[in-house]
């Protein structure tokens, strides 16, 4: 996902003499882009483990550990932000987009990328199965995620135009059910650390639901391989920051041409 985003950089014919990681992690993204492309980089995030063990990079880099929705930067200070797989943990994610809208200069742009609402749906369908055959009720186990058509809106409340938000899927095979979770909470912990984070979870499943959910997981998702699927959604969404030089819709009515003059195009030519 961090190079997709370097990607994104890239297909913006300029050069950004500051930019900002917000959520960086280990710096997934630096190690994709160039200094040719970015001059300086920020590298923001709350966990000072992920920054002492940050990927090397040819870009000068800054290493500051501070929370995403209290960003200590002055307003218009950088000319790029970007943010890969973190923002679903925020609290606070309308706050954390102003956050982001302010520090960006004018003609700035924001590029970043979040797990969408269909992530590992097949991990929690098949939890939520067992939980209400084995226990008569289930409770979450993966965070919340946000919908697709929630993003333009938030973006556009922070201050953000030009808007673009598309969606990608990726898609892993493990062994089993229990792969799967070891994954997600247990050796790539600096990596994605995607436990539950919700406070009204369970502190604990059963025994018995567990090998019920495998069993499910298996029966509904499995490959003819015997492997399983885990599927993560991932929201790219892009938006700039107001400037004077920016193109702009035109002013509704001021079209000279009818769309009904569509069909005698070939006439003319």
């Amino acid at each position: 996902v961090g190079g997709r985003i370097a990607d994104r950089v890239f297909d913006i014919p300029r050069t950004f003499p500051l930019a900002l990681d917000v959520g960086s992690g280990r710096g997934y993204i630096a190690q994709h882009l160039t200094k040719e492309t970015v001059e300086k980089l920020i590298q923001v995030d709350i966990a000072e483990n992920a920054l002492k063990n940050a990927v090397e990079s040819e870009i000068p880099t800054v290493n500051v550990v501070a929370d995403e929705e209290f960003l200590p930067f002055k307003e218009d200070t950088f000319d790029l932000v970007v943010s890969s797989l973190s923002l679903h943990w925020v609290n606070d994610l309308p706050r954390a987009f102003r956050e982001i809208h302010q520090v960006l200069k004018p003609d700035g742009v924001f590029i970043g990328a979040m797990f969408g609402g269909d992530t590992l749906y097949e991990l929690r369908c098949s939890l939520q199965l067992a939980e209400l055959e084995r226990e008569g009720g289930f409770s979450p186990h993966v965070s919340p995620f946000t919908a697709v058509s929630d993003l333009g809106h938030l973006l556009s409340r922070a201050g953000f135009n030009t808007l673009t938000v598309d969606t990608d899927e990726i898609q892993v095979n493990y062994p089993g059910l229990f792969e799967v979770m070891e994954d997600l909470q247990g050796k790539y912990i600096l990596c994605m650390g995607e436990s539950n984070c919700s406070w009204n979870r369970k502190p604990l499943l059963h025994r018995e639901t567990m090998l019920a959910a495998a069993a499910i997981y298996r029966e509904m998702y499995g490959n003819s391989d015997g492997s399983v699927p885990a599927t993560f959604q991932i929201y790219y969404m892009i938006g700039w920051k107001f400037h004077e030089s920016q193109a702009r819709p035109a002013q509704r009515g001021s079209a000279t041409v009818s769309f009904g003059d569509l069909a005698k195009i070939e006439g003319l030519l």
